[in-house]
């Protein structure tokens, strides 16, 4: 079993402290109308019903069926012996708990049984209800409450979570497209340096044949450079599904058509003499980065935009000063457009890290390292 199995959720103690007010207000109803000891059989089965949606997450069909096995039971028990109506309160809203569970997230084969066994358990408290089929029992009532609740709510999370997988595979899609187009640029940039390289190759031959050694071991690297950021490209193209994207423009022209707070831009003193993959994701994830500070931070007044090369690797930080974010908004904040980059980094060996500052404001930190480079002579 592993650690997410053995975790408190933080639901299970609410949930467990109602099961337990409900058992109590059941046997002690059950004492008053039928007194002795008729409320220890209903109090011990839904007691094992709650318990079992109380442990659901660790296997949600067996806690599920198992969970309707005793519901049934009760009811042929109930039913058999002249015990008071089963299911009861607290194990109607078990078994709520646990269909809702189930349709949330199991196989859809599986879910469809699960709360077809649920309407099942249902249907079946009218064995014990005693009361004449004129009128509907109330235990039925609420049993068959019980259950459309259930189903209602685990079919909202199912469709939400479809939503959510969706959206993120067009987010993929549409970066993928997007590398399509760049991946021509790419090869044509490094192409062209091995074709002047060549050219003048067929100079150095005529003209300097002492010196055409190191020209040919110009053209050997820069056709070692041409395949390794080919194959990097089509790597993202093939598995994360995202792409880096093209422009002619730079980070201070960004910066410079950027309607929100103000942008306090540092780069590298030098035009950095990056491969075409680096320098285009580096731009995408502050462009990304912007977006989300426009988006989400309306009351930042600045935004600190960092690019510098640390050693091998190259380094993007953009911060905002904006409004503290809620912990529960945390994981929102950008999701799908930075799920792009996460990937996109994660493929060419860096690394994305978004999240709130201390005090106030956001942070976007992102690691790409560059591509081993041999000198071009």
């Amino acid at each position: 079993m592993d650690r997410d199995q053995l975790r408190v959720h933080p639901d299970g103690a609410v949930l467990g402290g109602v099961f337990a007010v409900l058992l109590a207000f059941t046997a002690c109803r059950i004492a008053d109308t039928w007194g002795g000891g008729y409320w220890q059989f209903g109090c011990a089965a839904g007691a094992v019903v709650c318990g079992l949606a109380l442990v659901r997450r660790r296997r949600r069909a067996s806690a599920a069926a198992g969970g309707l096995a005793v519901a049934t039971g009760a009811i042929l028990v109930s039913w058999y012996a002249d015990l008071p109506a089963e299911p009861g309160p607290a194990m109607a809203l078990a078994l709520s708990v646990l269909v809702g569970s189930a349709v949330s997230t199991l196989p859809a084969v599986a879910a469809g049984a699960i709360a077809a066994g649920g309407l099942a358990v249902a249907a079946g408290s009218l064995l014990t209800s005693g009361v004449p089929a004129s009128a509907l029992p109330p235990v039925t009532m609420l049993n068959a409450g019980g259950w459309i609740a259930g189903v209602t709510i685990g079919l909202s999370s199912r469709l939400l979570a479809a939503r959510n997988r969706t959206i993120a595979g067009n987010v993929r899609r549409h970066e993928r497209l997007q590398l399509a187009r760049e991946l021509h640029d790419v090869v044509a940039h490094h192409v062209t340096g091995i074709v002047l390289q060549a050219q003048a190759a067929q100079v150095l031959a005529r003209k300097q044949p002492g010196r055409l050694d190191s020209s040919l071991t110009g053209i050997e690297t820069a056709g070692t450079d041409a395949l390794a950021a080919t194959r990097r490209l089509v790597t993202l193209l093939r598995e994360a599904g995202d792409s880096p994207t093209p422009h002619s423009e730079g980070l201070a022209d960004l910066a410079a058509r950027f309607d929100g707070p103000a942008i306090r831009l540092r780069l590298p003193e030098d035009e950095p003499d990056w491969p075409p993959e680096v320098t285009s994701t580096v731009y995408r994830v502050v462009q990304e980065s912007l977006t989300n500070v426009s988006r989400h931070a309306w009351q930042a007044r600045s935004v600190h935009v960092t690019v510098a090369r640390n050693g091998d690797a190259v380094t993007v930080e953009v911060s905002d000063d904006g409004a503290p974010v809620p912990a529960r908004h945390q994981n929102r904040r950008g999701a799908y457009g930075l799920l792009g980059m996460r990937e996109r980094l994660e493929a060419l060996g860096g690394t994305l890290h978004a999240g709130p500052r201390p005090g106030n404001g956001w942070t976007v930190l992102a690691t790409l390292p560059l591509p081993g480079r041999r000198e071009h002579r």
